[in-house]
């Protein structure tokens, strides 16, 4: 059944959060829960959608700083998915106090994530890809029945994500691209972070970073 996606841009970074449901289903993943999670949770409520979980591509603060409000005005807490090398970041609160913020953070993450493990948004199969280099646990999640990836700061349209940051690298970050995201089909829709959505084709020719 196909995926039903609802995509919110919010908080200080502009970082985009997806709610994700089978269609008629009432159970729904937040991947991302970036900022203002009441808005999040109104959005669930007008489409009767419930929080099965909560999936993070990484922990930098701008990816779930929505993510208490979620979980509190959930009907029945909902579990936390993160890479074990990126708990770490979460509980020094993902790099916040370098931006002035402070923020709940929400449940504790209890769902490990490994690359190749595969997680259900109902009956959909979405496959876990580790790509590290923005941060030690960056993953992206592929659905390869709907040729869509959500792939947080992985890679964005004509950009890549910031290496700058403590615990990022730059060659690190390009092999995760070239082995995760460039061995797709072109026509695999990238759903990112920050920004609009892109194809692995447009990057795969036009990204300036990922050119020789």
């Amino acid at each position: 059944m196909p995926l039903e996606i609802v995509k919110m841009t919010l908080g200080p970074a502009h970082t985009n959060c997806y709610i994700v449901a089978e269609q008629a289903s009432s159970d729904a993943v937040v991947i991302d829960p970036s900022w203002d999670g009441h808005l999040i949770l109104e959005q669930m409520q007008a489409r009767d959608w419930r929080t099965a979980a909560i999936w993070l591509t990484h922990a930098h603060w701008d990816h779930f700083g929505g993510a208490a409000a979620v979980a509190d005005g959930s009907v029945t807490p909902p579990q936390v998915a993160l890479h074990p090398d990126d708990y770490v970041l979460w509980r020094a609160g993902g790099g916040a106090r370098n931006y002035g913020l402070t923020f709940d953070p929400g449940p504790e993450p209890t769902i490990d994530l490994a690359g190749g493990q595969t997680l259900y948004i109902g009956k959909t199969a979405l496959e876990v890809r580790f790509a590290p280099g923005h941060s030690r646990g960056s993953v992206m999640f592929y659905a390869p029945s709907e040729r869509l990836m959500f792939c947080g700061d992985v890679i964005f349209q004509m950009s890549i994500g910031r290496t700058d940051l403590p615990g990022a690298d730059h060659q690190t970050l390009i092999d995760s691209i070239t082995r995760e995201v460039l061995s797709l089909p072109d026509d695999v829709v990238l759903l990112p972070g920050h920004g609009p959505e892109t194809t692995v084709g447009q990057e795969r020719q036009f990204n300036p970073f990922l050119q020789d």
